[in-house]
């Protein structure tokens, strides 16, 4: 039995931490969470996570919420794996820092209101709500354009963690029809991502996930809120 065990869901970005994970070659465990049932707000869970959110990592003992959190704990544990570039100055780290913040802080919420814009404003205002995540993240997909277009992962010829996050920013919208051919080094990215044995491990635990709710009739999937040019 193992000592690590990562509580997720199909297509939430507990996808970010099972990458770093398969990419360290750690050995863990993936328990799947039912949203349908109401299991994120279990006492159950939220003994584990009293945000009652995924991704939760249990590891030894300590259960670890937030991607950024779960990243730099995985980076300072296994430095050997070199999941994130090692900082020169304090400044440096903290510029590393950021930018797994940008993700977790600009990026994923606006994922969000893309993605399941009715949360927000319910069905009869989804549109406009969608429309106004994508275009506030037509900026920002250009900056990381920008960032790739020279390079293969965003620190160069070296892959991170960082890379992980940017993935999974990039599906969740890409699968809300938002115009991600608009920025082909970007989406050069993510294709080069799903060429990784990492990413395609995390991938099956997710089908496997996905197996197990469809049995128990507990699938959920957005509804769509309209395309956005």
């Amino acid at each position: 039995m193992t000592d690590t065990i990562l509580y997720s869901a199909p297509g939430t970005c507990g996808r970010v931490t099972a990458i770093v994970l398969e990419e360290a070659g750690l050995s863990f465990e993936t328990r799947v969470i039912r949203f349908l049932k109401g299991e994120h707000k279990s006492p159950a869970f939220k003994e584990k996570n009293p945000k009652g959110k995924v991704p939760a990592l249990e590891i030894d003992g300590t259960v670890l919420t937030e991607n950024v959190a779960i990243i730099c704990y995985l980076v300072a544990r296994y430095p050997e794996k070199a999941l994130l570039p090692k900082a020169s100055t304090l400044a440096k780290d903290a510029e590393i820092t950021a930018d797994l913040c940008f993700c977790s802080a600009t990026l994923h919420p606006l994922v969000t209101r893309i993605r399941m814009p009715q949360f927000f404003a319910g069905p009869e205002n989804a549109s406009a709500v969608k429309k106004m995540g994508c275009d506030a993240m037509r900026e920002y997909f250009q900056l990381v354009e920008n960032r790739l277009a020279d390079r293969p992962w965003w620190y160069g010829e070296a892959w991170s963690a960082m890379d992980a996050y940017l993935y999974w920013v990039f599906w969740r919208v890409e699968g809300a029809e938002f115009a991600v051919n608009d920025y082909p080094s970007f989406r050069d990215h993510a294709r080069r991502m799903e060429e990784r044995p990492s990413v395609q491990r995390a991938m099956e635990r997710e089908d496997q996930m996905t197996a197990q709710l469809e049995a128990e009739g507990l699938v959920f999937t957005p509804p769509r809120a309209g395309k956005q040019d």
